[in-house]
């Protein structure tokens, strides 16, 4: 997927007023309009420009397409970071609204999600529902927690740009809670009209990347490595997750791949989910003479080829 710089293809600058945005726009559209240009690319290009226009004429829009920054360019290819919308707060629109389905895989990479997760917002007469995805650690999904968390939501100033607003909430995470679940926060979303009801605030949760540990639903993985003798002999060893170490039985005989589960010992729920844990060979450093002598003696004792055909 290519990176699509939607400032180059309107030719604003980044800091360009929501009023310059528009007669940017305006100017081009015309140009380029294919009932009136001759130019043989002019109905991808217009349909490039109303692409790009609807991302910038909208503050959210803007301000979450401006949350990759200006590091890419134009044609590079791009995927977007992990995570990278944490934290940023939206109202309930439908960031997919005025393209009827026909945008860009970079369009859809950004706001595809959004755009699925505003539209029961215009079934409320109150105040509009805000959604935020939201990064916690995996052990809160373990033992549950509260945890402050600060989200931005995009404004526009007294000059027409986009700028971003902050505010700090406290939120309760329970207990057995995974990555995809939404909790709903009632009355913080936007405020109603007229005196009417506030609307609500949806968290979205996602967990944090962790050098440890991958979740996958309820299910949380793991890697161990072992010392070879350890996985040719059988062992006891100490093994991670996200509760504390246990001791793990090692079955003699175990290669490098074997999957030992865990039952129960994943993210706590009805029913609770497993830990997997993939085993690794870890092979000593040859960094000393006595290292060196090791493996030259293991070379002699074993008629080993790692790469002989199996047998069957």
């Amino acid at each position: 997927m290519k990176f699509k710089d939607y400032y180059e293809i309107l030719g604003v600058p980044r800091n360009a007023a929501q009023d310059d945005v528009k007669h940017a726009y305006r100017r081009l559209a015309r140009k380029y309009h294919p009932d009136v240009s001759k130019d043989p690319d002019a109905e991808a290009r217009f349909k490039e420009l109303g692409e790009a226009y609807t991302v910038l004429k909208d503050p959210e829009k803007r301000a979450a397409y401006d949350q990759m920054g200006s590091q890419w360019k134009t044609g590079q290819d791009f995927q977007p970071p992990p995570g990278w919308d944490a934290g940023f707060e939206f109202s309930g629109g439908d960031f997919g609204a005025g393209l009827g389905g026909d945008h860009s895989d970079f369009f859809e990479a950004l706001f595809g999600r959004h755009a699925k997760a505003g539209q029961r917002a215009h079934m409320r007469a109150q105040g509009r529902d805000h959604h935020a995805k939201v990064l916690i650690d995996l052990a809160d999904a373990y033992h549950g927690a509260r945890r402050g968390i600060s989200l931005r939501m995009p404004v526009l100033d007294a000059q027409g740009r986009v700028t971003m607003q902050e505010r700090t909430l406290e939120v309760g995470i329970p207990k057995g809670i995974h990555a995809g679940q939404h909790l709903r926060l009632a009355g913080q979303g936007a405020p109603g009209l007229g005196g009417g009801a506030a609307g609500d605030l949806y968290l979205e949760i996602a967990f944090k990347p962790d050098p440890q540990f991958r979740a996958d639903g309820r299910d949380v993985y793991v890697n161990l490595p072992l010392a070879p003798w350890e996985a040719a002999l059988g062992a006891a060893v100490t093994a991670p997750t996200p509760e504390g170490e246990v001791q793990l039985t090692i079955p003699p005989g175990s290669a490098a791949g074997r999957l030992l589960r865990l039952k129960s010992r994943g993210i706590p729920g009805k029913p609770p989910g497993d830990l997997d844990v993939t085993l690794g060979i870890a092979l000593p450093p040859a960094d000393s003479d006595a290292a060196r002598d090791a493996y030259r003696a293991m070379a002699k004792a074993f008629d080993f080829n790692p790469r002989a055909p199996k047998k069957g």
